[in-house]
């Protein structure tokens, strides 16, 4: 088929109303899919961001919980040891004991925080994706319609359509706890 014949064929088809409101709503939907596609995309990499936030704070709170030992060590050491220089020792590392058990408890807070975070960033993201699968059934509808020239294939697009921008909708229902 020539590029004339192409244009030619798309021009007859366009003079059709149906095709054209077809083909109007298959763009709507294919806008709708770019910005639920995009934001599931930035849900996604947050998901990820965080939970390496959430990683890190874990390697902290267990580089404490290490200096915290050995604290523990050093002080039980010196404990042996009758002199003034251990008993001043001892103090030393029973005040980094606690100060390191402090530490590790806040440390273990914001990384509980951040794995939440993490959580719902992933559930947002796969509500998104979601959203997107239906949304991509209704261009595949939409295009069926075209072909078939049947109303109720458009119809079935279109809800197809409104099912996945609600369910990308009801994204910003879910929060974390």
């Amino acid at each position: 088929m020539t590029v004339n014949e192409e244009l030619s064929e798309h021009a007859e088809h366009a003079k059709h109303p149906f095709d054209r409101m077809v083909a109007v709503t298959m763009a709507i939907i294919a806008a709708a899919l770019a910005i639920v596609s995009v934001m599931a995309h930035i849900f996604t990499t947050e998901e990820l961001l965080t939970q390496q936030k959430a990683s890190d704070q874990w390697a902290y709170y267990q580089a404490k919980s290490i200096r915290r030992y050995e604290s523990d060590i050093a002080r039980d050491l010196l404990k042996t040891l009758n002199s003034e220089a251990a008993a001043k020792g001892v103090e030393k590392y029973a005040a980094n004991v606690e100060r390191y058990q402090k530490e590790g408890e806040e440390i273990q807070v914001e990384a509980k925080k951040l794995e939440n975070e993490s959580k719902v960033h992933s559930q947002q993201a796969l509500r998104l994706h979601i959203g997107e699968v239906f949304l991509e059934i209704g261009i595949v509808f939409a295009s069926l319609a075209i072909l078939t020239k049947r109303r109720a294939v458009w119809l079935t697009a279109v809800m197809c359509a409104c099912a996945g921008v609600a369910i990308a909708i009801t994204t910003a229902l879910i929060h974390g706890s």
